[in-house]
């Protein structure tokens, strides 16, 4: 919990440093910061969880992983930027600001044990981005990523909500806890709960941005900051898949037989469109927006294989890397 307290109050921190002209102070505040932050996070290793706020929030060895992740990924894009913002803006401060709060809502993602606070981080972490990928105001390329990002992102999370509702009419309730033990106590699963989480799984692979449900990817990607599509293919979407795979692997393992068959055609999916498409890209950036896309598709086989979250903790420590390198190389 003192993880997602520092990330909160940081950004308000730089925001009064931009507002008193102390932009060399900056960068060095966030990464001051972020090592405070994941510091907390490392401090809670092992210890006995127990749920937070009435059943709200979770903070185990899971979350804690996936949230060391989260701020060395952040910690690496922001040593990157140096310079790379005071190029395209005078208002630097903001950038910072508006990265942090969506890593604050990344934890909440990846430490959910409600699904309303799923719903909260998932919100807070992607209007924070829709605002990152439109903060070039005067890029024509820039604005349509924005636009085009926040129409998918508005329509996918109709599906969530709209599975969480169903959800919660089979289950009577939004803690991951009830929900599990109503699934493990059911002698029959209703259609009401199969299309609920159906309906989450559009949702979930709209943000994780897997075929056919990809068609925001390269066009966002090619029109943002070069590293805000680096925040938003490594970041934001190992908090996508942590949520995923917590959500999967604690309440519906039992139930697999019926969304299993429906995830690996979709994986099928991704891995032939991602790879044979990307190898027609004249764009390095559209490129990247496939190559990820065919990431995800190898993630969801992870996902498949419930309660196994090294093959994701694993891909998510490498990608950020990868993605860097080739970066500075393209620079």
């Amino acid at each position: 919990m003192n993880t997602i307290i520092v990330i909160s109050v940081l950004p308000i921190v730089l925001l009064y440093l931009g507002l008193y002209k102390m932009q060399k102070a900056l960068l060095p505040v966030t990464i001051v910061g972020l090592l405070v932050a994941l510091g907390l996070a490392v401090a809670q290793w092992n210890d006995v969880a127990t749920p937070l706020y009435s059943g709200m929030l979770l903070f185990n060895n899971f979350s804690i992983a996936f949230s060391a992740v989260a701020i060395v990924s952040t910690i690496l894009i922001l040593l990157l930027s140096k310079g790379y913002f005071e190029r395209i803006s005078s208002h630097i401060a903001e950038y910072y600001a508006i990265m942090l709060f969506s890593l604050a809502g990344v934890i909440v993602m990846v430490s959910f044990y409600n699904l309303a606070m799923l719903f909260i981080g998932i919100e807070i972490m992607s209007v924070s981005l829709y605002i990152l990928a439109g903060i070039k105001k005067n890029d024509f390329a820039s604005n349509e990523a924005a636009l085009k990002y926040f129409l998918m992102g508005a329509f996918s999370t109709g599906f969530l909500l709209f599975g969480f509702t169903l959800i919660y009419g089979s289950t009577g309730s939004f803690s991951l806890e009830h929900i599990q033990k109503w699934v493990l106590d059911s002698n029959t699963i209703t259609p009401m709960l199969c299309a609920g989480v159906m309906l989450v799984i559009v949702g979930l692979c709209f943000k994780v941005g897997v075929a056919p449900f990809h068609f925001w990817t390269p066009d966002v990607y090619e029109g943002s900051p070069s590293l805000i599509t680096a925040y938003m293919s490594t970041v934001a979407k190992t908090a996508s898949f942590a949520a995923f795979l917590r959500l999967f692997a604690t309440c519906f393992p039992v139930i697999s037989n019926i969304w299993a068959p429906a995830l690996i055609v979709i994986a099928i999916i991704t891995l032939f469109i991602g790879n044979i498409t990307a190898l027609y890209q004249q764009s390095f950036k559209r490129m990247l927006a496939y190559s990820s896309i065919s990431h995800a598709g190898y993630l969801l086989f992870a996902i498949l294989a419930l309660g196994q979250a090294q093959p994701i903790l694993f891909s998510c420590t490498l990608q950020p890397i990868q993605l860097l390198l080739l970066l500075l190389l393209a620079r």
